[in-house]
């Protein structure tokens, strides 16, 4: 039954997306808020194919952790591809980091530019950083919240990956609070998985970690918070734990004795 529900919701999600991306392309001549609005519409109807098709809800936690003015960094755990359509249901007109060669897709890339979103040159390291930090301001000074998932890519459940320096650089230079957000939405929409499990996803957002730590500093406390706290979203609704490498410990220095 799992495999016929996960067979019709692909077919759905996948023949709606198309048929969405075509019949919404005249918004891209409207003002950015009225696609916007169109988008979140289109947002709202995959939860519902979600719901109804494969059984998938979603519960949020938290929410009086989410600054109501003001921008902030929201560090979330990236499990799937479930939380990258759910991030402008959760918080209002993000700015999503993704990197640049995603803004040249047809037609995905232009509502991707148009929803202005930031872009990073994932080239040399250096160049990433500088390109990081200078797309973002502009989106801080608009007030608008700043997504970044810290481990950089799609991580799976009980997997261990470590956090890259770009949210501890973002912190550093925009002196603005992060948001951490947890959730275990790997265990129902798992990545590069055809199938699809019922269930609730929990999101929780986490008390915001304010600006003045330091870059080391603060992506310690960031990735103990959140790790944390989606392994215990994860393990209470029956997944794995966190396999977490042993610390690498130097080795004892031989002396002679004189």
């Amino acid at each position: 039954m799992i495999f016929l529900r996960s067979l019709v919701f692909n077919i759905a999600f996948h023949v709606w997306t198309a048929i969405v991306c075509i019949g919404l392309l005249p918004t891209l001549l409207l003002p950015r808020t009225a696609m916007m609005r169109a988008i979140i519409g289109y947002f709202r109807s995959v939860a519902w194919l979600e719901r109804t098709i494969v059984g998938i809800r979603y519960e949020v936690r938290g929410r009086e952790h989410v600054p109501t003015s003001g921008s902030f960094i929201l560090a979330a755990k990236h499990q799937s591809a479930w939380e990258t359509m759910k991030l402008h249901l959760l918080v209002n007109d993000p700015a999503i980091i993704l990197k640049r060669e995603l803004m040249w897709i047809p037609i995905w890339g232009w509502y991707a530019a148009k929803s202005k979103m930031i872009a990073v040159d994932r080239g040399a390291r250096g160049r990433a950083v500088a390109s990081l930090v200078k797309n973002s301001k502009p989106v801080r000074d608009q007030r608008r919240p700043i997504v970044i998932f810290p481990q950089g890519t799609r991580v799976a459940v009980g997997a261990y990956r470590p956090y890259r320096i770009g949210v501890g650089v973002l912190y550093e230079n925009l002196d603005i609070p992060i948001v951490p957000m947890a959730l275990n939405a790997g265990l129902y929409w798992a990545r590069h998985s055809f199938i699809k499990r019922p269930g609730t996803v929990v999101v929780e957002f986490l008390p915001p970690i304010p600006p003045g730590l330091g870059r080391a500093r603060v992506m310690q406390v960031l990735e103990e918070r959140l790790e944390a706290a989606s392994d215990r979203l994860v393990v209470a609704a029956g997944g794995p734990a966190t396999v977490r490498p042993e610390p690498e410990t130097a080795p004892p220095v031989a002396t002679t004795a004189g």
